[in-house]
């Protein structure tokens, strides 16, 4: 069936690189390079490896996704005994020794599918009579794309927020593919970098497939068959497009750089590009709440721009970390974050993501948001594949309200009122105030991105104080904002 056959292909991953001190990342061999870049299926074969890389669970196969960003914005209620070792990285104690080691794995993972990328893209020029159709141009903007996006999120997590000090000293940004040490950029150069890199990027991919009036966002099921036209290509390379950096995922994505930049001019447009594409439909709520699992959609699959795979989901995920006196959230705790008692009484994330388990005495939130039944019975799966989502076009949404607020509070509100509307919120948000607005944003990122990584990088954006358990207020401060670099990386001459 093509519905496994993409999963096939996904899983593919070359194998030809050792990761040394940091940047120092070579191929095993020369030859294996020189083969590997000697075909078409050679550079699809790359890039598909280096998202395959990027799912390991050192990056967003769980840690930059549902691990330490989120433990840090105070989204778990961490037992005691703390069998996962993150009661430590809740009190921002980064001198920890499994902080360090899982931040330090973070940046290792980041500049491995960095220097893939580069790899990549110093061989792709001189082969390009090699590819078929508009494969050339798909795969070099892929592989850009992939480049700035690793190289955005290291800079969101190990250096200062623009609005704090955008001439602070903060990551290399690398272009090339070599062995030579790449020193510090400033943090306005990093953001300048990644702009001009998805911006090539976005002009490559214009001949995307997904933005074909024929491209049909649906589901991966017999139910969607005639709507849906995401797996009708004849390549198995150019099907399920949102599960790679697509032309819209890489509009969301300078939506996301430029805003943290400060530029809301350059992200409004660009969330609007998705927007009034109305390429992504909002989820049926019939598709969010349905018992049946056959019929079932938990993480709003459709409104995906990009989502990554990740196979091993429900055993990495489900079992050990949302399992029973693990990862799990205060019941009354999940209660005030999605204000039940009031005006989020109807919210369907709250419904739908959360179970009750009990730990002795204790009552605890268990997010079920990612469970998925097993492909063994097609009949019993779920709507959705095993994605950790990437870009919502919720998000687009908060975006656009934010930009338009200070020109227009009545657009930015109905931008925000919009997403609360589609999760079963009808009372609109109080955004009469700059401080009601922000608040209500940052509450609404919280509530629709749980899990998802996303928050922190909210909270670090604004500088604005990170709200723990029980509304204790967590003021902001770079010492919790701003990562520790790897000692290799101060070692090795990065500063």
């Amino acid at each position: 069936m093509k519905k496994k056959n993409i999963f096939i292909i996904l899983l593919c991953s070359i194998c030809l690189f050792s990761c040394q001190k940091w940047l120092d990342i070579q191929p095993q061999s020369e030859v294996e390079k020189d083969r590997l870049f000697t075909t078409e299926d050679g550079f699809k074969e790359a890039l598909l490896g280096i998202y395959t890389r990027c799912a390991n669970g050192d990056l967003y196969g769980k840690e930059l996704t549902i691990g330490t960003p989120e433990v840090l914005v105070q989204n778990y209620t961490i037992p005691n005994n703390d069998p996962l070792r993150y009661q430590k990285t809740a009190r921002f104690l980064y001198d920890d020794g499994d902080f360090k080691d899982r931040k330090d794995n973070i940046w290792k993972g980041l500049y491995h599918g960095i220097v893939n990328a580069n790899l990549l893209l110093a061989e792709i020029d001189g082969k390009r009579n090699l590819f078929v159709g508009d494969n050339y141009a798909l795969i070099k903007g892929e592989a850009l794309a992939l480049r700035a996006f690793l190289h955005f999120d290291a800079l969101r997590l190990f250096a200062p927020a623009p609005i704090v000090n955008a001439q602070a000293d903060a990551i290399p940004y690398v272009t090339k593919y070599s062995n030579k040490t790449t020193p510090l950029s400033k943090v306005s150069a990093v953001l300048d970098s990644v702009i001009a890199d998805l911006t090539f990027a976005k002009d490559l991919l214009k001949v995307d497939p997904i933005r074909a009036a024929s491209y049909v966002i649906g589901y991966p099921t017999e139910r969607d068959t005639l709507a849906n036209s995401e797996l009708s290509s004849s390549s198995l390379f150019l099907q399920n497009r949102r599960h790679r950096l697509n032309y819209y995922a890489v509009c969301g994505a300078l939506a996301r750089v430029y805003l943290y930049k400060g530029d809301k001019s350059n992200a409004l447009a660009n969330a609007l590009e998705v927007i009034a594409s109305k390429k992504f439909p909002w989820t049926n709520n019939t598709d969010f709440q349905s018992v049946k699992e056959d019929k079932k959609d938990r993480i709003l699959y459709k409104e995906l721009l990009f989502a990554w795979y990740i196979p091993g989901m429900n055993q990495e995920y489900n079992q050990e970390w949302f399992s029973t006196g693990r990862m799990n959230l205060d019941k009354e705790e999940g209660r005030t974050i999605y204000e039940v008692g009031g005006n989020g009484g109807g919210d369907l994330r709250y419904t739908q993501w959360f179970g009750s388990v009990s730990v002795g005495t204790t009552a605890l939130s268990s997010l079920v948001k990612y469970n998925r039944n097993t492909f063994s019975d097609d009949f019993e799966a779920n709507l959705h594949y095993l994605m950790a989502p990437a870009i919502r076009l919720s998000e687009l949404y908060y975006i656009a309200a934010e930009c338009n607020y200070e020109s227009n509070p009545t657009v930015a509100a109905q931008y925000l009122n919009q997403v609360r509307i589609q999760r079963g919120i009808g009372e609109p948000a109080d955004v009469s105030t700059t401080t009601k607005f922000r608040a209500e944003l940052l509450k609404e990122y919280r509530k629709e991105m749980y899990a998802e990584g996303q928050l922190f990088y909210a909270y670090k954006r604004l500088n604005a104080p990170i709200i723990g358990e029980k509304g204790t207020v967590i003021p902001a401060n770079p010492k919790i904002f701003v990562w520790p670099l790897p000692s290799d990386e101060i070692t090795y001459g990065q500063r």
